[in-house]
């Protein structure tokens, strides 16, 4: 049985669902207005094994996903600019050229880290008409009021505001700004807006009509109203980053309890940061480290999720170039021994229930990720036929997703391909079994042989252009494509 941390209760639970066997799964997407740096996409990577790990285990999934495209102000809370239109002004263009651009960049991404793509993704600015109807509710209710041009929710008239506060204080005080101005028209200082029409900014980009004015729905409501149309009343496990906690998780339970009237979501899983030596990965300090930087600098993206997958979701981790050469030879060896695995029809089925237990339940020990793959390697050591290994590893990178099998074929194709050999008249050639090419490089020989020196030089010069880079060795020589 899953277990898992519940951020909202700070203790590790039995996971229990609304409708036993179902999932109800809502993950707080991106906002589209830069790159996703590889900080954002540690909580994706782990919200996929997640998602993998329940469909692993049994249960159906729904899964759902936003994507932020207007709303959310540099503070994350109701100060700033609205960061859609500090991207347009940034690149100027319009912010849906921008939201348009960044989504399929981030999707881009995910298919890189073979994140599954939820089986929902909505834009927030699909669902206004939604967004409306649920401030009119909460208005109705009286748990919203309507002052100096923007709708409030009153946190005063909860029970209970702050649910995430076992949370450091440094987490907690993320999207509040030193500098900012007091917005005067809230009651209480921790009331926030749901729809804007008073903006501090004249030229928003995204309005439309609503009962209140011209304006645009505050961060919030976005994922309130996202979650209930698809995910519907009761929502089993909430995903985000810790960083999310406050406010934006807070208040997403204040105004969706409020407007349901029962609690709405008994699972809360958060991620924790991926710091640099110098601290919280951010956008807003300049430079940072996106997935196409990764691969400019030589590293397959499914090295990075192997580097998150050895590490536990609730521990901060520590990203250095260092850490990362460390997870090259680490995931290489792996491939490489996985490639040794002779294929086969022997799978030994008591030995292959034994080993996956092992691995269910380090899944189901709080997502245990570095567990899960510790028993990547008691697979690679067991005493059993390498059809039961290689069936297992199969099985098991379904969670994983690190393409362990793909990758280990392609080393032996390598491997063989290294292997192949022609030897004529005690010269050896050592290529990747194309006989055109081992003929030339025969020729060249016989070339230099009779010290025509010109005619050796001309095979070599063809070989380059077709490629082909030959290196001369004691007793023949070696060519590989470059």
């Amino acid at each position: 049985m899953m277990q898992l941390y519940n951020s909202a209760t700070r203790k590790k639970e039995e996971f229990q669902t609304h409708t036993p066997g179902h999932v109800e799964m809502y993950t707080c997407g991106p906002t589209v207005y830069h790159f996703a740096h590889i900080g954002n996409l540690r909580s994706y990577i782990m919200e996929d094994v997640l998602e993998k790990s329940l469909r692993y285990t049994g249960y159906d999934v729904n899964r759902v996903m936003n994507i932020t495209d207007v709303g959310h102000l540099t503070s994350d809370a109701d100060e700033g600019e609205d960061k859609m239109l500090k991207g347009a002004k940034r690149e100027n263009k319009t912010v849906m050229d921008i939201a348009k651009f960044y989504t399929d960049a981030f999707f881009s991404d995910c298919e890189k880290l073979n994140i599954k793509t939820p089986d929902v993704v909505q834009p927030a600015t699909g669902l206004i008409d939604d967004f409306i109807h649920m401030v009119e509710g909460l208005i109705e209710k009286g748990f919203a009021y309507f002052a100096g041009g923007n709708v409030y929710f009153d946190t005063s008239k909860l029970n209970r505001y702050y649910v995430f506060n076992d949370h450091n204080e440094e987490d907690l005080a993320v999207g509040v700004r030193e500098g900012v101005e007091e917005d005067t028209n809230k009651r209480n200082k921790n009331d926030f807006v749901l729809w804007f029409t008073k903006s501090k900014f004249e030229d928003q980009a995204l309005k439309w009509d609503s009962p209140w004015g011209v304006g645009y729905p505050g961060w919030h409501i976005e994922c309130s109203g996202i979650s209930l149309k698809y995910n519907g009343e009761y929502l089993d496990l909430h995903c985000g980053g810790i960083d999310n906690a406050f406010p934006h998780h807070t208040n997403e339970i204040a105004q969706t309890e409020s407007f349901v009237g029962h609690e709405w979501c008994k699972q809360w899983f958060h991620v924790h940061h991926l710091n640099t030596n110098s601290g919280k990965m951010s956008k807003s300090k300049g430079e940072f480290l996106t997935v196409s930087l990764l691969e400019e600098k030589g590293y397959d993206p499914l090295v990075y999720r192997m580097f998150c997958l050895q590490s536990h979701y609730r521990k901060g981790l520590v990203f250095s170039w260092e850490n990362m050469d460390n997870a090259v030879g680490t995931f290489n060896k792996l491939i490489g021994r996985i490639a040794n695995l002779k294929p086969g029809d022997d799978v030994d089925q008591a030995v292959f229930d034994e080993l996956k237990a092992k691995f269910v339940a380090a899944l189901e020990n709080d997502l245990n990720t570095a567990q899960a793959m510790t028993a990547v390697y008691d697979v690679l050591k067991a005493k059993t036929t390498d059809a039961t290994k290689l069936a297992l590893l199969a099985d098991y990178d379904y969670v994983l997703s690190l393409n362990l099998l793909e990758k280990a074929e392609a080393k032996r194709q390598e491997n063989a391909k290294a292997a192949t050999a022609k030897t004529e008249g005690g010269y050896t050639i050592v290529g990747e079994g194309d006989p055109a090419i081992d003929a030339l490089v025969m020729q060249r020989y016989e070339a230099k042989k009779a010290k025509n020196f010109a005619e050796a030089d001309r095979i070599r010069d063809e070989l380059k252009a077709q490629g082909i880079e030959i290196v001369d060795v004691a007793g023949g020589a070696q060519w590989k494509k470059i």
